[in-house]
Formats: structure tokens, C-alpha cells, sequence
């Protein structure tokens, strides 16, 4: 009987242990007062450029990343990068160029193994960048004539992103995320970001 007992008792406990190992490795390494650096590149998604015709169009960036864990679970976070491939949009004749552009972000991170995590940040952009039109493929769409110049309209805009990150060496991490980088006041055209690259922590 006792041993019965003592069976059940040790299967029972058997999860418990288990979940307490599991978070423990996951909160191995922990990650407060550490600061971090980081090189992407980001893919700008151009969604419903023109009120007619709602185009897309895509052009490419990259960005250096400087942030601080403020506790284990939060961080604060600043990048700072160019645009280095412009995005033309269909045969209309526009082409859409991001120049630089800042962004702060405050975020949330939680470790969903021992080297991996997810996470959520959200905070506000400065971008500059510009709207050229070219005639060389026939005559300009009067819908885009208009955004000829200085885009976005205001410079500031709220941007948001959802990543995860892995670690591939000791304190490198690999980053996959995506979200909202700006909306164009002025043209309601809005502009995703989806990055990749490394980011290191010391």
C-alpha cells in the first residue's frame, strides 16, 4: 500500500518538477542591466499608395540597434538607419525612397525556451524620405501626382513591432520580426517593416 502511495505521489509531482526545470532554463540566463547592439536589414512594405488604385510596392533598409534590458522582462531600444533599395510602384511611374530614419521603442520580452524569445515593442519613428515621379514609362496617374516631393507628409509617425530572437552563439542572438512602421498622413499609404539580422548583448 505504501508503496502504491508512494508511486502516485511521484507521478503526481513528476509535472511539477518538470514545469519548475522548464522555467528555469528558460530564466537561465538572465537579462536585466544587460545592454545590446544589433545590424538588420528590413524589407518596407508599401500598402495603399494612391486612393484609386491601393498599389504596393516594396524597397529595402538596414538599421544599427541600440537598446538596454531595463528588467528582465522589459527594454528600451533605439535604431537608426537608410534606406538603400527605393521601391517603384508598378508601372505608375512613382518611386517611394526612405533616406534615414530614427525610431525609440520601449518593449516586452519573455523567454519561451533557454535560447529562444519573443517579444513586443511599440513607440514612434522619424522618417525622411522622398517621392519622385518619372514619365518615362508614359503618362503619370493624376492620383500620384500629388505625392510628388517630401514622403511621408509628417514626419513622425507610431510604429510597432513582433519578433522573436534565438541565440546562435553565446550572447548573439538571430532576430526575425514584423510590423508598422508609418502611416502617410497625407496619402493614408501605410508602410510595414519586416526584418531579420543579429543583435549581440553585453
Amino acid at each position: 500500500m505504501k508503496k502504491v502511495v508512494r508511486s502516485h505521489l511521484i507521478l503526481a509531482l513528476l509535472p511539477a518538477c518538470l514545469l519548475h526545470s522548464h522555467a528555469s532554463l528558460a530564466q537561465e540566463k538572465p537579462r536585466e542591466d544587460k545592454h545590446y547592439v544589433g545590424l538588420i536589414t528590413t524589407a518596407f512594405n508599401y500598402r495603399t499608395i494612391g486612393e484609386v488604385s491601393k498599389e504596393q510596392a516594396t524597397g529595402s533598409g538596414a538599421a544599427l540597434i541600440m537598446g538596454t534590458h531595463i528588467t528582465d522582462l522589459f527594454h528600451a531600444e533605439l535604431r537608426a538607419g537608410g534606406g538603400y533599395r527605393d521601391a517603384k510602384v508598378g508601372d505608375s511611374g512613382l518611386t517611394l525612397a526612405v533616406d534615414y530614419f530614427a525610431s525609440w521603442y520601449m518593449g516586452l520580452h519573455y523567454p519561451v525556451t533557454d535560447y529562444a524569445n519573443v517579444y513586443a515593442q511599440a513607440g514612434f519613428s522619424f522618417i525622411h524620405g522622398t517621392a519622385e515621379i518619372s514619365d518615362e514609362n508614359g503618362p503619370v496617374r493624376s492620383e500620384f501626382e500629388d505625392m510628388e516631393g517630401d514622403f511621408p507628409d509628417s514626419s513622425f509617425g507610431v510604429s510597432w513591432v513582433f519578433g522573436m530572437d534565438f541565440e546562435v552563439f553565446d550572447d548573439t542572438y538571430l532576430v526575425l520580426e514584423g510590423g508598422k512602421f508609418f502611416k502617410d498622413t497625407g496619402t493614408d499609404a501605410n508602410t510595414f517593416q519586416f526584418s531579420t539580422g543579429l543583435k549581440y548583448e553585453f
